[in-house]
């Protein structure tokens, strides 16, 4: 039987999904079927409607090999899991006269731990273990959540969080789950053989496809020991997320919580001797820290880095002492003993590694109203460890989007450690780009309108001209507003200021559930959604009752951001251009999403309005609105109403 073609397979799952095929979609499938052949890497750009979820799946079908898909979102792994996959394998059987298996895989502190369900929880009081549901009076929220999660154990197949419906806080999951430091190993647990998160590995192991996130991705990478099965194939959706989240797992933090919290739980199970070592080196830390001031620190102050060595070496003696004896008079030893020095190996990890001082770390204080200061430390860049943990033995498929910043990949290829397109030697991985462009046509879809006139927006104060403008457009528009701010005080302002002037609805983030408001800003065409940094992504409302896109100022990173501004000093230093392969690269990349967030459908149309000067009168600007998608460029004001009011009337035709 001869092998069936890419196209028709491509043409099968499609049918099946119900969905149509596009010239950009085959045209991605075309690509990573190549990659995947020659072993090389790829970076695709695939815009919303594309279908890239498909452009990427069959061909890793078709070829047979074991793929691993890492997405940033649980609404992508669950739309792969749920709907895309199940439909695709069915539709390719025929043809490829096999069914690959699939499975999803994530962190183990998204599974509920049965251990922990039925022997409760090593907690830090002196009682030393206490069952959480009857601590929990059943009245409480936290004590029904517990409740409702014993029922669900009986039931759940997978034990993963996210099949839990309705969810529960972090604090009521805490209760049931465990890190992969604090368990016990299926060997010891008297539930081993029943551990969801065994089985899911399990699942894992057999399946072609493992479906998983960003942060498991990496920690794959950082920890040296394979969390993910063997495999051919990397394929990475949503891959403008992947240095953020890469960054997140290699951050470390310190605390005086945290330390206090090591203290209490390892103090029942060593000597009083070393106890009191840790314990005076956490207060010493803890008095440090209650006058630190954020900002980076480019040396570690003297008095600080005494208080690090001083905890570092009380969290040794307590790790060697751990190990080293018995107390059967504590219940459930093995568990409270795992979750002691889960806790004393993270304050000596980072506080060794802030001690030790490499020149590749940026260390900073934090310091939040409600959890107070924090000592943080990020590696500067995480391009070299890309280069060499994600690049090195398998073919790896990029795509998202946006992932092409100022008409080229090179920006977004630096940051994953990839030299410029072309370019070859012996250490550097061999990639290329494409961009199969979008189904939807932009420069009829949709005008990009940059408020020419107004004053450059500064770093404080309130902006009249810019409330102006934006009321002005609100209601030219008649509602049906997605507003993307730079801060949450500037989205609440505008909230507060355009609540007092217009008679529409003005939903804003943090009074309720994202979702919730998403849908009630789905649902009637007057409402308007201000919000920030997660609006910037996470929204998708195809048709009229999304038809203006507003940004209050091009989204740079602070200044006072410790990284951000590491990251482009060190950029400097090595005689590049800091702001551009920084601050200007990741207010590019936030644009193209936001702005991404106006055409949804085929029919949608609208006007991302860009409320800063600086977009069109900066150098830089022209960089910036090559990265956005290719609407019609405006900074006519008037134009821009006359155009806002017809679209709105014809959605209220369309709606009457």
């Amino acid at each position: 039987m001869t092998k069936p073609s890419l196209p028709e397979l491509l043409h099968a799952a499609v049918s099946a999904v119900g969905g149509v095929e596009r010239p950009g979609q085959v045209a991605m499938a075309e690509a990573v079927s190549q990659a995947i052949d020659d072993g090389s890497h790829l970076l695709v750009q695939a815009g919303t409607g594309t279908g890239k979820s498909l452009g990427y799946l069959v061909p890793a079908l078709a070829h047979g090999d074991r793929v691993v898909v890492a997405t940033a979102t649980l609404a992508l792994q669950r739309q792969l899991v749920e709907r895309d996959l199940p439909r695709t394998v069915e539709a390719l059987h025929p043809q490829l006269r096999r069914r690959p298996e699939f499975a999803m895989l994530k962190g183990r502190s998204n599974y509920l731990c049965l251990h922990r369900l039925h022997e409760g929880v090593p907690q830090d009081d002196e009682e030393g273990l206490f069952d959480p549901f009857e601590a929990a009076a059943p009245t409480s929220k936290l004590g029904q959540d517990l409740l409702r999660m014993r029922d669900w154990a009986d039931e759940t197949e997978t034990g993963d969080r996210d099949d839990l419906t309705p969810g529960v806080s972090d604090r009521a999951w805490a209760q049931v789950s465990v890190s992969s430091r604090e368990c016990l190993g299926a060997a010891k647990c008297a539930y081993g053989a029943e551990c969801f998160a065994e089985a899911a590995r399990e699942r894992a192991k057999l399946a072609e496809v493992v479906v998983t996130n960003h942060a498991l991705l990496a920690i794959d990478a950082i920890e040296g020991a394979p969390v993910l099965p063997q495999h051919e194939v990397l394929i990475v959706d949503e891959a403008h997320e992947l240095v953020s989240r890469v960054t997140g797992v290699a951050t470390g933090e310190l605390t005086p919580g945290q330390v206090n919290r090591a203290v209490r739980r390892a103090s029942k199970l060593v000597d009083e001797k070393v106890a009191d070592q840790l314990q005076t080196a956490a207060e010493g830390f803890e008095r440090l820290m209650e006058l630190a001031l954020p900002g980076r620190l480019e040396e570690v102050p003297e008095d600080l880095g005494y208080a690090l060595m001083a905890l570092r070496d009380a969290a040794r003696s307590v790790i060697s002492a751990l190990g080293a004896t018995r107390d059967r008079s504590v219940q459930d030893e093995d568990a409270v003993r795992k979750q002691a020095l889960a806790s004393v190996e993270n304050v000596h990890e980072v506080a060794e590694r802030i001690t030790n001082g490499s020149e590749y770390d940026v260390v900073w204080y934090e310091r939040h109203d409600r959890f107070g200061a924090s000592l943080r430390v990020a590696p500067l860049s995480v391009s070299g460890l890309l280069r060499e943990k994600l690049f090195a033995d398998r073919s790896v498929v990029l795509t998202s989007a946006t992932l092409k910043l100022g008409g080229d990949f090179n920006g977004v290829g630096a940051s994953l450690g990839l030299a410029p397109e072309g370019v070859e030697g012996d250490d550097l991985p061999v990639w290329k780009g494409i961009d199969v462009g979008s189904p939807f046509d932009y420069p009829k879809q949709g005008i990009l309108y940059v408020a020419r006139h107004l004053a450059t927006p500064g770093r404080e104060g309130s902006r009249g001209d810019m409330m102006d403008e934006l009321a002005e457009l609100v209601e030219a528009a008649g509602g049906r507003t997605l507003g993307l701010f730079s801060s949450m005080r500037a989205a609440q302002a505008a909230a507060e200021e355009l609540r007092g002037r217009l008679d529409k609805p003005i939903l804003l983030q943090g009074e309720d559930t994202l979702g919730e408001l998403i849908k009630a800003f789905a649902g009637d065409p007057e409402t308007c959604l201000f919000g920030t940094l997660s609006l910037w992504q996470g929204v998708d409302v195809p048709g009229p009752n999304c038809q203006l896109v507003v940004m209050d100022r091009i989204p740079f990173p602070r200044p006072d951001d410790p990284l951000m501004s590491a990251r482009q000093k060190s950029v400097e230093e090595a005689g590049g251009n800091g702001f551009m392969a920084v601050a200007a690269t990741h207010a590019a990349l936030l644009m193209a999403q936001g702005a991404g967030r106006l055409v949804r459908a085929t029919g949608d149309r609208g006007v991302v309005a860009v409320l800063d000067p600086r977009l069109a009168n900066a150098r830089y600007g022209s960089f910036l609105r090559a990265s956005l998608p290719d609407f019609w460029y405006t900074t006519d004001r008037n134009q821009v109403r006359r155009s806002l009011a017809a679209i709105d009337a014809a959605a209220k035709a369309q709606q009457a």
